[in-house]
């Protein structure tokens, strides 16, 4: 069943029910499966999808997934892999829907980030590592929140999972949100978390990766400056750098990129449906 809006649910935190809310189910490739584990137990089961922990919730009387579903996905039928330690192993079938997503071609005036140089795609490599690294990370912390707020104040200029042509050559789908804005404005967490790694990145220029907990991860890339560290934690709201345009950019923005069981997804669904709307 599709959510128009954010639903609030239930989640375990210290032993106690605290509020929460999921994001919008839209069972696409690039989007969300909100799945029910049909298990009514006090433990949390652990469910993996395509070998990866996927976060869990608990709504009052039952466990439910928060699955991402990767943009390469086909059509039809996928399966969650449940273990609990009250019940025996199951798998459970939900259904990813088609989606057509629109095509972009983009001019880009520094040659080297579309055609790179031999040393640049050594440098390439060694940063594909550090981002796998970040959007792989996992840690069992309830996520405080799946209420995001937007990260930058400004127009939502490229939605996500555009096909992507740079100088009329096909490059991967858009995995993020960019948010054009002026070089300087703020960009705050849209929701708590832990700084996981910062840098400056070929393709993205000075980046920050933020974990929230069971396998969420975010990233904000092209920013013009970086106002924390790696291990610190920062609170929604927090300022945590400036738009910018380094790396492979056409002008000032912010790339937004979130990731579910190390997958990226639509960082629409986890704003209020009007904001949303803006990027469609």
């Amino acid at each position: 069943m599709m959510r128009k809006f954010l639903a609030p649910i239930l989640v375990l935190m210290h032993g106690l029910a605290v509020a929460i809310e999921l994001p919008r189910h839209d069972p696409v490739p690039g989007g969300i499966a909100i799945v029910s584990l049909d298990n009514h137990g006090p433990a949390m089961p652990i469910a993996r999808y395509n070998g990866e922990r996927v976060m869990v919730v608990r709504n009052q009387q039952e466990w439910l997934a928060v699955v991402g579903i990767p943009l390469s996905s086909k059509p039809g039928d996928h399966t969650l892999k449940v273990d609990s330690p009250s019940t025996a192993a199951i798998s459970i079938k939900f259904t990813v829907n088609d989606k057509q997503y629109k095509t972009q071609r983009l001019t880009i005036a520094d040659k080297r980030k579309v055609e790179p140089s031999a040393e640049d795609l050594i440098r390439i490599d060694r940063e594909r590592k550090r981002i796998d690294d970040s959007f792989s990370y996992w840690s069992d912390q309830p996520v405080a929140t799946l209420a995001f707020l937007t990260p930058v104040s400004g127009e939502m200029s490229s939605p996500f999972g555009l096909r992507r042509f740079f100088n009329d050559l096909p490059r991967n789908p858009h995995s993020g949100l960019d948010i054009a804005a002026p070089k300087g404005t703020p960009v705050q967490a849209p929701v708590a978390g832990q700084v996981i790694d910062t840098g400056d990145y070929f393709f993205n220029g000075n980046s920050i990766f933020i974990e929230h907990g069971q396998g969420l991860v975010t990233m904000y890339c092209h920013l013009d400056s970086i106002k924390v560290k790696k291990g610190q934690r920062v609170s929604q709201g927090d300022i945590i750098g400036t738009v910018g345009m380094t790396g492979r950019v056409t002008g000032p923005h912010l790339h937004w990129s979130v990731s579910l069981n190390n997958v990226r997804v639509d960082p629409a669904l986890f704003l209020p449906e009007q904001s949303s709307q803006l990027a469609e």
